[in-house]
């Protein structure tokens, strides 16, 4: 353990930090560029097979940049994309971003430190950062943009340049210290530990987006919203700020276990996809039974179709979206975990006037407001397992399987649960059984091997 490391653990903070030396390398899961083709014809891509633990050189700051000394970070399903190489190897991203040169020239690395949700203690400072001192706690989010870009000023992810960090850039979060722009930074709610603080930014800011902000959904109070994989990452917090905005979330969910943790999390109406056999549709072959009788379900409880649908399954259930979202509806999509060539038939689109809105990530100031719903406890973090950093291999193959609700932890330099936590009266106002909901459920199920509870 080096003594900056220790100083961190130990609370220090401000300029005390500055006494202390940036260690030459730090302990990282990165992925080896001589991997690239190591799932070549086979079916079981385990992404344990291609990530890596071990000691990793500690990159020079660019003026704009953060040292952060990582406490948590939580597993999103980008980095098991990642790890399997697909759709294509994040190791093009990083020798495109080189290309810009510059500090830029830094991410063409033969390896690729992954993770993009972190939250930890600024360490050291780019001399251009200005709103940001050694010792502050913060999260790190994951929208990585140019912010010379002109239309930036307007919206972030319109930048052309706009990256999703530690996918397609390099020092991401599963580390001892990430390098950041002081722009990814919002600071960590003091109620929370840290492994509940690191688990939200990606999939809340992305979830946010898609549903409150003006490049979404927009979705108002009353309006119905169909909620794919809501016991996921991205679905639980989309049924938390479809509660919140007042509307009507529809939750569907692969088992009954994680349909009582929906309505245990506040959704009106649960469907268990098994239920009215909306099995994977990997072919795209529009079936009109299962997305008929997904409407009827919908309509004979709640006497309506979806103003909304959250999608963010991909080709399995796009065809199924479009169909069932009513008439001048939308779907708004992100992602596609299920693959991206969606097929469905277009009439349902255009002769029902409904609309697709792409969305991906979130903007600074739309992580910003996301952030602030978690401060204030409208919102509460949907952790349900955390792992010690030298598990992540394990943790991120329990997403690759679908073996996880909500999001999965991953413990860095705190070294057990429950650390961070600055603000125990707020932390009571939410409730102790709203913060734990999660992991609680994760508690009374079948155990998955590794983690903690």
């Amino acid at each position: 353990m080096t003594a900056l490391i220790e100083a961190v653990r130990n609370g220090a903070v401000g300029d005390e930090l500055l006494t202390y030396e940036v260690p030459e390398t730090y302990r990282a899961v990165y992925l080896k560029k001589e991997d690239e083709r190591i799932f070549a014809g086979e079916t079981d891509k385990d992404v344990t097979r291609t990530l890596h633990v071990g000691e990793v050189p500690t990159p020079e700051l660019a003026p704009d940049e953060v040292l952060v000394a990582v406490m948590a970070s939580a597993v999103n399903y980008n980095t098991v994309w990642s790890a399997m190489y697909e759709p294509i190897s994040t190791f093009r991203f990083l020798k495109q971003f080189g290309r810009q040169g510059g500090w830029a020239r830094r991410h063409d690395r033969d390896y690729h430190v992954v993770g993009s949700d972190a939250a930890g203690v600024v360490v050291r400072v780019g001399s251009a950062v200005r709103h940001w001192s050694p010792g502050d706690k913060v999260i790190v989010t994951a929208p990585y943009i140019d912010e010379q870009d002109p239309i930036a000023q307007q919206d972030g992810m319109l930048a052309a340049d706009q990256r999703a960090w530690g996918f397609e850039t390099n020092f991401g979060a599963f580390g001892d210290f990430v390098v950041a722009r002081a722009t990814q930074l919002v600071p960590k709610p003091p109620h929370l530990s840290w492994e509940e603080a690191a688990c939200n930014t990606l999939c809340l800011g992305t979830a946010y987006r898609m549903l409150i902000g003006r490049h979404g959904a927009q979705i108002k109070m009353g309006d119905i919203v169909l909620v794919w994989g809501a016991a996921g990452g991205l679905g639980s917090y989309a049924v938390q700020l479809v509660r919140q905005a007042g509307g009507i979330a529809v939750g569907v969910v692969g088992s009954d276990a994680k349909g009582d943790l929906m309505d245990k999390l506040g959704c009106h109406l649960v469907v268990n996809r098994n239920d009215v056999e909306l099995a994977d549709d990997t072919e795209g072959s529009g079936r009109a039974v299962s997305w008929k009788a997904l409407g009827s379900v919908i309509r004979k409880e709640l006497g309506e179709d979806p103003h909304v649908v959250f999608e963010h399954v991909g080709r399995s259930t796009f065809d199924t979206s479009v169909n069932v979202v009513r008439r001048g509806g939308c779907v708004v999509t992100c992602g596609s975990s299920s693959g991206y060539d969606h097929r469905y038939d277009n009439r349902y689109l255009w002769m029902k006037l409904k609309r697709v809105i792409g969305s991906h990530g979130a903007s600074y100031q739309e992580s910003w407001e996301a952030n602030r719903l978690l401060t204030l406890g409208l919102v509460v973090p949907t952790l349900s397992r955390v792992f010690d950093l030298t598990e992540t291999p394990q943790a991120t193959r329990s997403v690759q399987l679908n073996e996880h609700e909500g999001k999965v932890g991953i413990l860095g330099l705190a070294t057990q649960e429950g650390q961070g936590i600055d603000d125990p009266v707020l932390r009571a106002q939410v409730g102790e059984e709203r913060l734990r909901l999660f992991r609680d459920h994760a508690a009374t199920g079948p155990k998955a091997p590794g983690g903690h509870l």
